[in-house]
């Protein structure tokens, strides 16, 4: 039997979440990231879990059998930093990636201590194109 999501959409308040954040400075970077993914999205923004929000859904099929659904893009405004899902990853995204700023990368992860740090507009096109990618891949 396979395991179930243990991280899926909630009825939370988003804008609550939000408020509670602290400190300020936190607080006012989600809130501008929250912004931005929901302008690129489209879409209003849904707590997943307990911290990630995300912006549309999608579902997946794994080669095992196992499927799911998760965000079309997301993050979460953990304390050490900003976590942005770009669910495509970074293929494709070297040129955007080298004009960020101070950033790192998982898989599909980039991590931003920061705003500061990064160019706003780079990350707004990182994530018009991981969104572009998914509604190609994952048509709703």
């Amino acid at each position: 039997m396979a395991d179930s999501p243990k991280t899926l959409p909630t009825t939370a308040s988003v804008p609550a979440f939000l408020a509670a954040l602290e400190p300020p400075r936190r607080r006012d970077e989600a809130e501008a990231i929250s912004a931005l993914l929901q302008s690129i999205a489209g879409s209003p923004p849904v707590l997943w879990g307990s911290s990630i929000i995300g912006y549309g859904q999608y579902t997946y099929h794994y080669a095992s059998g196992r499927t799911g659904i998760w965000p079309r893009l997301g993050y979460s405004p953990r304390k050490a930093q900003h976590v942005v899902y770009l669910m495509d990853g970074f293929d494709g995204q070297a040129d955007l990636l080298a004009g960020l700023g101070k950033a790192t990368t998982g898989v599909s992860c980039l991590y931003i201590k920061k705003l500061a740090d990064i160019d706003m507009d780079v990350l707004a096109e990182m994530a018009r194109r991981s969104w572009a990618m998914m509604a190609a891949r994952y048509p709703v």
